[in-house]
């Protein structure tokens, strides 16, 4: 019996809109496809654009803008539709993505991953806030077999067809082959999603948005700084410290007085919702940095060509889906303790552990192997802290929430590989300058003139010296990966889970894109709101 107040819930198990769910999946395809082929791409790309030095930029500025906006996107669709923005986001990623192909060098490239960066800070987050509301708390599940048929191509297919296109055709294309998918997931999403009308009124947080980048920024540029071009006690370096602390002070102060904040501070009041952010921010730290090191590891030392180090990869990525999937399927049915996130944070540090076994001698198999248990403990940790995230904020705020997420996991994998790859090529120089001298090391690291082939193409003592250096780096940048995951397991401790284990309302009950009319709230467990 329907009731005039318009309390009663939308008829159970609805058949989800699988073409909608689709192009909203092809979103977190385009994300992280766009991840793997171009970190495949990357030593290449910089090799022939010139400057080795500036390689941990041509990410840090896609990650930079990414973070950057991320709770921009989600804001706007709390506030004006998210589906409308979710496309928005696409077409954005897709302009930027056909730039970064045209680009002619580094300093055009960073700039164009930068402006792609700005439309992939709405992919993930759009995605699964519109899924967040559209589908029902006890039908996600029903959707992580979807996410089961995307990502296994991403992750899978993603190295491989970034290798193939960098060894085979040229790398701008690996740039190009988002177009397709991105215009694909615009026309899924504009027939199949249909939510109400979304509510009105509200404006962005423009203030806390600006004071939030500002404090992004320089926290990144201290990082890739900080010990390397400046001393740690230098002007700049002091003075980039001072500006984030103001900045993320004020920050705080306006998120408490702004009437739609873009993080909005009452979901830190939940501990557990609290610790995922954290446990995100540590993942994507340690994820990012291994990722982007390991490629470049099995081209410079191990000698392999784009293609095949993309086809060693594979081990690394699939631990990492299996383990999302079944992370997914078990918390779907209640499993939500400590002892998710801390198994998730327990293999990473075993994982980084055995990853300080890959030196010059290493066999390729064993090579290709040893990532496969730091994938697994990644995957853990970043589907737990997704979906505690998902469960402990309430549908009207999913768009934040979802953001927030992925935001303090973008930031993280910004800070992470701007601080570790300066650890990195400090370390590599300082080893090449022992070996080779100073002028010679210059040459290399800055000059544009080491990239994989001319590695190959090097006398036997100085090609020696090239991988020896990269594993001192490589080292340098695994060690601190470790003190990134030791401090996860530290933390995953405090999860409690037990709120978790609840879900919140379910999602489409709240109507109208999630922000349902002022009187026609949804039902709680007790039969009101």
């Amino acid at each position: 019996m329907t009731s005039d107040t318009g309390d009663t819930p939308p008829p159970a198990r609805q058949s989800p809109p699988y073409l909608g769910i689709f192009g909203l999946m092809l979103g977190i395809f385009l994300a992280t496809l766009d991840g793997q082929i171009v970190g495949v791409a990357l030593p290449t790309i910089v090799g022939d654009l010139g400057g080795l030095d500036h390689f941990s930029w041509a990410v840090t500025s896609y990650l930079l803008t990414m973070a950057a906006t991320t709770p921009i996107w989600g804001k706007l669709g709390d506030l004006y539709g998210r589906k409308g923005a979710y496309l928005w986001s696409v077409a954005l990623f897709l302009v930027g993505t056909v730039l970064c192909g045209l680009a002619q060098d580094m300093g055009q490239l960073i700039a164009f991953r930068a402006a792609q960066g700005v439309g992939a800070g709405g992919l993930m987050v759009g995605a699964m806030s519109v899924i967040g509301v559209l589908i029902p708390a006890q039908d996600r599940g029903r959707v992580q077999s979807m996410v089961g048929v995307m990502l296994p191509v991403a992750f899978v297919g993603g190295p491989l067809l970034g290798g193939f296109i960098t060894d085979v055709l040229d790398w701008r294309w690996v740039f190009y082959v988002n177009v397709p998918f991105g215009i694909a997931a615009l026309l899924a999403v504009g027939k199949g999603v249909r939510l109400p009308r979304a509510r009105d009124g509200g404006r962005i947080d423009y203030p806390g948005t600006a004071l939030l980048t500002a404090a992004i920024l320089a926290l990144t540029l201290l990082a890739s700084w900080g010990g390397t071009r400046y001393d740690w006690t230098s002007p700049p370096i002091v003075l980039l410290g001072a500006v984030a602390a103001v900045a993320l002070a004020a920050f705080v102060r306006v998120e408490r007085r702004a009437a739609e904040p873009v993080i909005p501070l009452r979901l830190f009041r939940d501990r557990d919702f609290t610790l995922a952010q954290i446990l995100s921010f540590l993942v994507g730290a340690a994820l990012i940095s291994v990722m982007n090191y390991l490629p470049q590891y099995m081209q410079f030392v191990q000698g392999s060509s784009s293609t095949v180090s993309g086809m060693q990869g594979l081990p690394l990525m699939m631990g990492m889906l299996a383990a999302q999937l079944i992370t997914g399927r078990l918390m779907d049915r209640g499993d939500r303790g400590r002892a998710v996130p801390l198994t998730g944070a327990a293999l990473m540090v075993t994982g980084v552990l055995l990853l300080l076994l890959l030196d010059t001698g290493t066999p390729v198999f064993a090579a290709a192997a040893l990532p496969l248990v730091f994938g697994v403990g990644v995957g853990v940790l970043m589907q737990s802290t997704l979906l505690t995230t998902m469960a402990t904020a309430p549908p009207r705020d999913m768009g934040a929430a979802t953001g927030t997420v992925t935001l303090l996991r973008t930031i993280g994998g910004s800070l992470g590989v701007a601080a570790l790859g300066a650890v990195h090529i400090g370390r590599m120089t300082a080893e090449l300058a022992d070996r080779l001298g100073d002028r010679t090391a210059e040459a290399l690291t800055s000059a544009g003139e080491l990239t994989p082939d001319s590695v190959a193409r090097m006398s036997a003592r100085v090609r020696h010296a090239v991988r020896e250096a990269f594993i001192s780096g490589l080292h340098g940048v695994l060690l601190g990966t470790a003190v990134l995951a030791a401090a996860a397991f530290a933390l995953a401790w405090w999860v409690r889970g037990d709120k978790a284990a609840e879900p919140s309302e379910p999602a489409g009950a709240a109507g109208a894109d999630g922000e349902a009319d002022r009187a026609r709230m949804p039902p709680t467990k007790s039969g009101r709101a």
